[in-house]
Order: C-alpha cells, then sequence, then structure tokens
C-alpha cells in the first residue's frame, strides 16, 4: 500500500538505504557518572559533528534517538532548548550536535531506541538497510539499540571514534562484542566510505 503523500518531510530524504542514528546526544548529563561520562563524550561529539555534515552531504537522513530521561510528558524540542540555554554540563556537546529542521527525532523510553518508540516504521518508510549508529552510552544505550537494530536484519555500523562510555575499557569492550555477536563494521568514522555505504 503507497501513501497518499509520498514526500511527508520537507527537504529531508524520504528513502535513503542508509540512516545516521545519533543516540541520547541531546543530553544535560545531569546524572552520577556525568562529568566521567563528559570526558570521552566530548571527543566523539566532535567526530560525530563531522560524521554528521558528511551524512547531510550525502543526503543521508540524521535520526536523534534520544531517552525521555523518565519524564512521560517529554518535548524533545525543549529538551533541547534546556541544553543548550541552561548552565548544564552537556551544553557543549549539544552546541556542536543541536540538530537542525530536516532532522528526525524520537524519544525513547528505555535503553534501545527501537523499543516502544516509532523508530522501526521510520526506518521502513525510509527503506533503510543500514544503521550508523553514533552516541552514549557505547556499553548501554548504543549496544541496545545496535543489537536490536541487527535482530531486525539491518546492516550495523557504530564508528569506534564516534561512541563513549563512562570509561575507555567499557567502550572498548562495547564495541569488541558489537563487531563478534552483531558483525557490526567498528572501523573509524574517517574510514567510512559513505558511497560504498549507499550503494552496497
Amino acid at each position: 500500500m503507497s501513501p497518499q503523500n509520498s514526500d511527508l518531510h520537507g527537504s529531508a530524504p524520504d528513502k535513503s538505504p542508509v540512516a545516521l542514528l545519533l543516540i541520547d546526544v541531546v543530553n544535560d548529563l545531569d546524572f552520577p557518572e556525568g562529568e566521567q561520562l563528559f570526558e570521552f563524550a566530548l571527543p566523539a561529539a566532535k567526530r560525530i559533528a563531522e560524521l554528521k555534515q558528511r551524512c547531510q552531504a550525502a543526503r543521508i537522513p540524521v535520526v536523534y534517538v534520544n531517552d525521555n530521561f523518565g519524564r512521560w510528558q517529554s518535548n524533545f524540542t525543549t529538551h533541547v532548548e534546556h541544553c543548550l540555554q541552561d548552565d548544564v554540563l552537556g551544553k557543549p556537546i549539544v552546541e556542536l550536535l543541536a540538530p537542525d529542521d530536516d532532522d528526525y527525532y524520537v524519544l525513547k523510553p528505555k535503553h534501545s531506541g527501537f523499543y516502544s518508540t516509532t523508530l522501526d516504521l521510520l526506518l521502513r518508510h525510509l527503506h533503510t538497510k543500514t544503521v550508523v549508529v553514533a552516541g552514549v552510552a557505547g556499553d548501554i544505550c548504543v549496544l541496545f539499540t545496535a543489537g536490536d537494530a541487527y535482530l531486525r536484519d539491518l546492516r550495523v555500523v557504530v564508528p569506534a571514534d564516534c561512541v563513549a562510555s563512562n570509561s575507555q575499557e567499557e567502550n572498548d569492550a562495547a564495541l569488541k562484542l558489537m563487531a563478534k555477536i552483531l558483525k557490526a563494521d567498528v572501523r573509524p568514522s574517517t574510514e567510512l566510505d559513505l558511497e560504498k555505504l549507499l550503494n552496497d
């Protein structure tokens, strides 16, 4: 069944075999381990910002997959404004990675971006076969989202320089697990050939 209106998203790509998923990057880091995570998340955010620019140039859609932080009346735009305007630890990261008007977003209640969200439906609409997963934390929400993508027969790419956890050891262990179990491509973002991904 074809949709009545095939162009629902303005200038954003309506079909793409590849999508960039940004996990929990709009984050005030207001939790006990926030400062520990920030140390690793800020360098990763710089790499993610560069990757996002490359994806936009290649017409690869960007999907913000963000925690609702236990607030069932969450509003993504309000949370972005909070992270940009208030004096919060995560502000430098959100300044680097603030969403653009044509980006997509999905609010998630739990660790996986697929659990009780519209992400699966959105990726089907986009005809996506490969997801590039970046963000925080590598050993929790990135891992769970990548695992659920793999269970849906999506090809998984997790650039090693675009994910961060509370420690380098935890992050490395998660990347190793994703490479082994999920067959994820974990090469650094600078080595990713986006055109090849689009045409594979």
